[in-house]
């Protein structure tokens, strides 16, 4: 199994325990009330205006979703999907953000999309994300 794969199968199994049905992804809520055994809880109110200040639309979100990759990544959790050592492997920071485009765009609901409904623009309205990330996730399953 690719390291794409490997991601993809963890962030599926988020959703499952988090019994997400579809979009938009409540990532401040897995944030603040993570499950037993997880990960700390994340007080949101204490990230700094910086952290959350973007580059337009939904920027916050994204940051949030990296936050959330790397709370599971460093995660008892996510050590024990192989997780760390998946990201000591890979230092590439795409590798991470690609992280946070699926567990904030997951793949069974972006496949769930009617074909004409696959586009950037229609992505980022229904997941509430930026327009480029909803392109690059398109990108990462193929098209869709």
């Amino acid at each position: 199994m690719n390291n794409y794969s490997r991601l993809e199968a963890v962030a599926s199994e988020l959703i499952q325990i988090f019994d997400i049905a579809g979009p938009p992804i409540p990532i401040e809520i897995i944030l603040q009330r993570p499950k037993d055994d997880m990960w700390r809880e994340v007080d949101i109110t204490e990230l700094s205006i910086g952290f959350l200040k973007g580059g337009g639309h939904f920027s916050p979100r994204m940051s949030l979703a990296r936050l959330l990759a790397r709370h599971v990544i460093q995660s008892e959790w996510g050590r024990q999907r192989g997780l760390q050592e998946l990201f000591k492997e890979d230092r590439d920071e795409s590798l991470l953000r690609a992280f946070a485009r699926m567990l904030i765009m997951p793949e069974a609901m972006v496949r769930a999309l009617a074909p004409e409904a696959r586009t950037p623009a229609t992505m980022s309205a229904h997941f509430e994300v930026p327009e480029d990330d909803a392109r690059q996730r398109l990108q990462e399953l193929g098209g869709s």
